[in-house]
Order: C-alpha cells, then structure tokens, then sequence
C-alpha cells in the first residue's frame, strides 16, 4: 500500500507544480493582448489559441483514455 501512497502523493506534487505552471504561463500570454503594446491579427490569435486548445484536448485525453495495446499476431 506504501507505493500506491508514494505514486499518489508524487502525482499531487507534479500535478499541482505543473498546473500552475501551465495558468502562470497563460497569464503571461495573456499580457500579449495589451493593444497599445502589441499589434496583431485575429487570425494569429485564432492560430495561438487553437494550438492551445488542440494541445489541451490531447492532454487531456490522456487521463480518460487508457492506451489500448495492439498486439499483432499472425
């Protein structure tokens, strides 16, 4: 039970740091939208925050998900 403890608890750790990585990071994009600092199309917006959003969904899909293993056999 003391590994399944320890996977938790590293799980926590990393999820929480990484999470607020990921807002800190969003908010510093997010600085990007000053007009009177930045020039910028609507188009390169849509480009970032598809990307994003892309990106997201494949995260995501990973935790709801589980890997199927193909094995081929003949």
């Amino acid at each position: 039970m003391a590994k399944k403890e320890e996977k938790r608890e590293r799980f926590k750790r990393l999820a929480t740091t990484r999470t607020n990585e990921v807002l800190r990071r969003l908010k510093v994009l997010s600085n990007c939208a000053n007009r009177s600092a930045y020039d910028y199309a609507e188009d390169e917006i849509n480009k970032i925050f598809s990307t994003i959003e892309r990106s997201l969904r494949d995260a995501k899909s990973k935790f709801h998900y589980p890997k199927v293993k193909i094995d081929f056999k003949l």
